[in-house]
């Protein structure tokens, strides 16, 4: 990734690593190598609900206008919806405004080209090289040469009347409690789900520009567990702040992720005829239990890296059209271009209903191998990563597990942590494996030497 770009566009605090003066700088950047890509001269915007969405998107926008590209904006609208109208709209491209899953004051910036998929790396290095170079080049014109916003009043409508034609044909006699995690799609979610007839029980439904994915979300279901227990729903269903992930909750009140999701879905769809190569996509945190349960069905799977792009780069590669990862980012590429949380809530919607089955019960065909995940936030992810004692050790540990379990561990690509993640058929071997790593990772970023610090912390690493 370039010094601007991260995996997932230009992240930061906003007003303070991502102030207006950047955003106007990208826009101005973008609109141009954009436009001169396609011949197009005009971009969609869409934001999430955050309050300084507003700053950035008027930066942002002016930058634009500002090289002769005009602005269609979308209004608050999930990620994958400016996905898609982006080629719906014919537009060079889109732009989204948001952090995703982040706390309310992060924000970001996310290019999509006019074929609605993420920018491919030389682009972004495109944009980031004229934003870091001086901006030279890119023309400025006056007059009646300067671009326009113009709003797009029906942008939400275009999108339900695409996802609509995903799902089931009704969903009468369905009580669904639905977090939206006050983002994003906390408008849309809950309409779509109401057209087609469910009862609908929301929450997380009433953003105010600070409470986005604040205790609720998909990355934080427990608030949606308990209001499937209290009311009785027959599931409920969690997106994150842009709506790009999906998380369910089963009648009983179990979190159903993207492993078990992914499962349901291509198991429908080989039954129909309906998955290319009999292949899905899925990441190295994938549970072990999904490869072994996809693999009884007859279905093979490619492995990528953590991240909706790398999953994406695979499917295009090998013409898979379902990929996903644990954390709900699940793309249905016959449907759209990207992660889309209420396409795949939709999607799951219809194999219960097609298939007769709950939740729980679709959740159920899935065995886990227990699985522990622990963050560990350090300075440099680098110096962690490329240390010999940390290689060492993870290798001692790969051997000890053997074929019943596996080890991961990587740099997250939004924050300063390191992700440590390992699976076992016994959950106390996991939870050892798992503080024997992260008791290294603390000895390396505490400076000690590498040479002994295992032996120094009394670690088992043999």
């Amino acid at each position: 990734m370039g010094i601007l770009f991260g995996t997932d566009g230009v992240r930061g605090v906003a007003n303070s690593e991502l102030g207006p003066e950047l955003a106007f700088k990208l826009g101005r950047a973008a609109a141009h190598v954009l436009s001169r890509r396609t011949g197009a001269k005009e971009i969609v915007v869409g934001r999430d609900t955050r309050a300084s969405g507003e700053m950035l998107e008027a930066a942002l926008v002016a930058g634009m206008l500002s090289t002769g590209v005009n602005a269609l904006l979308l209004g608050i609208l999930p990620t994958p919806a400016v996905a898609y109208l982006s080629r719906a709209l014919g537009a060079a491209g889109g732009v989204v405004i948001s952090a995703s899953h982040n706390p309310a004051p992060d924000n970001g910036i996310k290019f999509f080209g006019g074929d609605g998929y993420k920018l491919p790396d030389a682009v972004e290095e495109e944009i980031e090289g004229l934003v870091l170079g001086g901006m030279t080049g890119i023309p400025s014109p006056v007059g009646a040469g300067i671009g326009r916003v113009l709003p797009v009043a029906d942008a939400g409508d275009r999108y339900l009347a695409h996802v609509a034609r995903v799902g089931p044909e009704e969903l009468r006699g369905l009580r669904i409690a639905v977090d939206c995690a006050h983002g994003a799609a906390y408008e849309l979610a809950p309409r779509i789900l109401s057209m087609l007839g469910a009862v609908v029980i929301p929450v997380g439904t009433e953003p105010d520009g600070f409470n986005i994915n604040n205790g609720c979300g998909s990355t934080k279901p427990h608030a949606l567990q308990e209001l499937v227990f209290a009311t009785g729903a027959d599931l409920g269903l969690a997106f994150d702040g842009d709506a790009d992930r999906l998380i369910a909750v089963d009648e009983k009140g179990k979190i159903v992720n993207g492993d078990a999701i992914i499962l349901a879905c291509a198991r429908y769809l080989k039954a129909r005829d309906e998955l290319p190569g009999d292949t899905v996509v899925v990441t190295v945190m994938s549970n072990l239990g999904l490869h072994r349960a996809l693999a009884a069905s007859g279905i093979k799977t490619v492995v990528s890296r953590v991240g909706d792009r790398y999953v994406l780069e695979e499917m295009l590669r090998t013409g898979a059209r379902l990929g996903g990862e644990q954390s709900g980012h699940v793309i249905f590429l016959d449907h759209n271009t990207t992660g889309d949380g209420i396409i795949t809530a939709l999607k799951l919607l219809r194999v219960m209903r097609e298939t007769g089955k709950s939740l729980g019960e679709l959740a159920a065909e899935l065995e886990y191998y227990p699985q522990l995940l622990e963050n560990v936030r350090v300075r440099s992810k680098e110096r962690v990563l490329k240390s010999p004692l940390l290689a060492r050790v993870v290798q001692e540990q790969e051997a000890r597990l053997g074929s019943e379990g596996r080890v991961l561990v990587r740099a997250s690509g939004t924050e300063p942590l390191i992700r440590v993640m390992v699976e076992a058929r016994d959950p106390e071997v996991t939870l050892g494996v798992v503080k024997e790593l992260v008791a290294v990772i603390q000895a390396i970023e505490g400076g000690e030497a590498e040479a002994g610090a295992a032996e120094e912390l009394g670690l088992a690493t043999s």
